[in-house]
This record gives structure tokens, C-alpha cells and sequence, in this order.
């Protein structure tokens, strides 16, 4: 993953960007009704049951609006909630509070959904030595605040995006020309631009992990689309040399046996492609 000052730089361009695109020159409707010396108090409903996530990120938006609104704070990212608590209080400029009311909810609702399945995942796995991880399949512009969220639900993130490390799957071993051709070339591209970034391996077949064995410098295999015995053949194949993933099209119903296998990790994009968002409202008190 990236660094802190890297991810914390994503988010204040998703925040920028965001109320870039939704106030534009200004929030007429607000503007035309509301004095501009008009203050106000909201709260944080929650209508639904899960992990609440994006409260942190919420402070920052109210900030970014107006960094004269205060935040009160009964629940923190991470927290279990259920219908009818109440998250936070906000106080302060009316305008500002409705200024920033969308990104909150629409960040914090997709949020709360993705570290709710996170968790739902971790508590699955709960006895194994395997850890969930999150992939690249995020929302575009919003990948920092989705890997946030799986973080606040108890996963781990995966690498950040193509520049953080190295991942050849199996459309970059094909046009290498195969398995070794393409880890030697990735080495040899690494000493020859001196960056330093892990090596992650697809192998589609045992043969593939074999030949993968073969060769030093690669930090975790990746066992795409292998069946429970084969996944345990290359579990026991690999051993301690590297670490060892599973991913490909596992749910909630096969998540365990995988972990069973032994694997260190197993990924899964619907920690973020596939969730439906927690139900959230923001209410003047």
C-alpha cells in the first residue's frame, strides 16, 4: 500500500473533487431560502444494521466546507449500529451543514456497506490464519475511501493501485511469453529503474507454480481459480518460500473451506463491487 501522506492526499481530492461536482458555483436552493447568518444542528440517523464507516471522513468534508462547524461524536468508525442510533451531531453554519450533507451521506453509506461485508468476511475466517483481502475493482475516484472502509471492517488492503507494486497476472504472462520470461523481465526492469516493489505471481495450474518455485524474488503467489485440492497441493508445494492468495469467485459459502487450505490471504472484489448501501440520513434537530 501507499504511504500515509500519499492516501490521506487521495482523500482531500476526493473531498475537492466531490464538492466540486455537486456545488459547482454555489448551493442555490440553500442560498434562495436560508440567511446566510442562519445556524443549525443535525444528526447522523442510522436506518439500517451493520459497521458504521466514514465518520472520520465525514469530519474532514465538514472541515473542507466550513472549518467553523463542529462535530459531536457518540459513534466511531468500526462500531456496530443498528436502527435509530444516532452517529454524530453537527452545529454550525445551516448552509454549510447542507453544503456538505451529500458527500457525507453518499461516502458514508457506501462506506458503512463495504466494512459491513468486510466484517461479515473476517468473523468467517475467524480461527484460520487467513486474512481477506480487498482488489482494484473499487469505484473509480473513490478507491481511497473504499479501502478505508475495508480497513474500518477488519480487512486488509491489497496493493493501492498499477504503481505500488508488482502484480503479472495471467494477460502479462501470455505476452511475456510465459511464467519465468515474465518474473525475469519484471527483476531486471526493477534493477534497471531502482524501484524497489513486491512481486505477486498468478499461477493458473500447478505446473505454473512449479515453475514459479523456480525462480527467487517473488513475494506471494497468487492461486487464481483452483479447486479445494489443488489449492492444498499448492499450499503444500509452496510451503514457506513465498506467501500464498487465493481468489477467484469465492463467496461467503466457500470462503472457509478455502481458508482451510491454508492460503495467508484470499482476495475478493465484492467487498466493493458488490454491496448495497447502508441507509443513512442526515436530520436537522
Amino acid at each position: 500500500m501507499i504511504s500515509e501522506e500519499q492516501f490521506q492526499k487521495e482523500i482531500d481530492q476526493i473531498i475537492s473533487n466531490a464538492i466540486r461536482e455537486d456545488v459547482g458555483d454555489g448551493d442555490h436552493s440553500s442560498l434562495a431560502c436560508i440567511p446566510e447568518t442562519a445556524t443549525g444542528k443535525a444528526k447522523l440517523l442510522v436506518k439500517d444494521n451493520g459497521i458504521i464507516a466514514g465518520v472520520d471522513f465525514a469530519k474532514q468534508v465538514f472541515a473542507y466546507v466550513d472549518k467553523n462547524l463542529q462535530v459531536e461524536t457518540l459513534i466511531n468508525d468500526g462500531e456496530t449500529v443498528k436502527h435509530g442510533d444516532i452517529v454524530f451531531y453537527v452545529t454550525g453554519s445551516s448552509q454549510s451543514i447542507l453544503k456538505a450533507e451529500r458527500l457525507v451521506l453518499n461516502a458514508m453509506q457506501r462506506m458503512s456497506a463495504i466494512a459491513t461485508k468486510t466484517n461479515f468476511f473476517v468473523k468467517l475466517l475467524e480461527g484460520t490464519n487467513t486474512k481477506i483481502l480487498d482488489t482494484r475493482k473499487t469505484t473509480p475516484g473513490l478507491r481511497a475511501a473504499e479501502k478505508w472502509a475495508v480497513k474500518i471492517g477488519g480487512g486488509e488492503n491489497h496493493r493501492f493501485a498499477l504503481y505500488d507494486m508488482i502484480m503479472l497476472k495471467d494477460n502479462h504472462i501470455d505476452f511475456a511469453g510465459g511464467v519465468t520470461k515474465a518474473i525475469e523481465k519484471t527483476k531486471e526492469y526493477l534493477k534497471e529503474t531502482g524501484r524497489d516493489l513486491k512481486i505477486i505471481v498468478e499461477a493458473r495450474n500447478l505446473d505454473e507454480i512449479k515453475e514459479i518455485l523456480k525462480t527467487d524474488g517473488v513475494y506471494r503467489i497468487l492461486i487464481d481459480n483452483f479447486n479445494y485440492e489443488d489449492t492444498k497441493t499448492a499450499v503444500a508445494l509452496i510451503g514457506d518460500k513465498c506467501l500464498t492468495e487465493s481468489s477467484g469467485g469465492i463467496n461467503e459459502d466457500t470462503i472457509r473451506e478455502y481458508a482451510e487450505c491454508g492460503v495467508n490471504y484470499i482476495s475478493s472484489g465484492a467487498l466493493t463491487h458488490s454491496v448495497y448501501n447502508m441507509d443513512l440520513s442526515l436530520k436537522a434537530v
